[in-house]
């Protein structure tokens, strides 16, 4: 067992106060928040149950974890409501409508330029 993988892995909880596993070594019946929603399910309000662990030199921690949640307490994800829908809808338009020129731009503005690129770049726009 390598150095690494020791350290990821601790099935009791004693070292980080919930069972830890290293990175795709999950034991079945355990999911992280993507998963449980590519299976229509969310945590329904239930504890972190574990995590799974790897070593990332970039972190400032040195380690990237990712929670687990127990696939037997998750509930089912709620259904979307039609006025959900119409919030959603108009919140998307809003970051797609150019503050400087009123059009939709078709895109999500960058908010790097905070506006569309015509108006970002006029001079580039003219030239071609």
């Amino acid at each position: 067992m390598s150095a690494t993988f020791g350290k990821c892995y601790d099935p009791s909880g004693t070292t980080y106060g919930v069972p830890t596993f290293p990175w795709r070594f999950a034991p079945d019946g355990y999911a992280t928040r993507r998963q449980l929603r590519a299976r229509g399910l969310r945590p329904g309000g239930q504890p972190i149950a574990a995590q799974v662990m790897r070593r990332a030199r970039r972190r400032k921690s040195g380690a990237l974890v990712a929670y687990l949640y127990r696939v037997d307490c998750a509930k089912p994800v709620r259904p979307m409501t039609p006025a959900k829908r119409a919030a959603l809808a108009k919140a998307m338009t809003a970051r797609r409508t150019c503050p400087k020129c009123r059009t939709d731009a078709g895109y999500c503005i960058p908010t790097s330029l905070g506006m569309c690129v015509t108006c970002a770049y006029p001079e580039e726009q003219l030239a071609a």
